[in-house]
């Protein structure tokens, strides 16, 4: 299975989240600051290597909670 990372919201959070193409694992790239940003959409889509190759997808929802405050 390949998995692909999609940022639905915001669209400038491409540079904050990557993704493990053959494990799935979402790693941060970047920090996270509550006050840029307080909430983000992904989307994991995941793919067979069948034939014809099947796909699939879901949803991620981060909130970015203010602990410093």
């Amino acid at each position: 299975i390949s998995y692909s990372l999609e940022i639905l919201f915001p669209q400038d959070g491409r540079d904050v989240f990557g993704i493990n193409r053959k494990s799935g694992e979402i790693r941060l790239k970047n920090d996270l600051d509550f006050e840029d940003v307080g909430f983000y959409r992904l989307q994991v889509d995941a793919t067979d290597q069948g034939n014809p190759p099947l796909s699939g997808h879901c949803k991620v929802v981060l909130e970015v909670l203010d602990v410093n405050d």
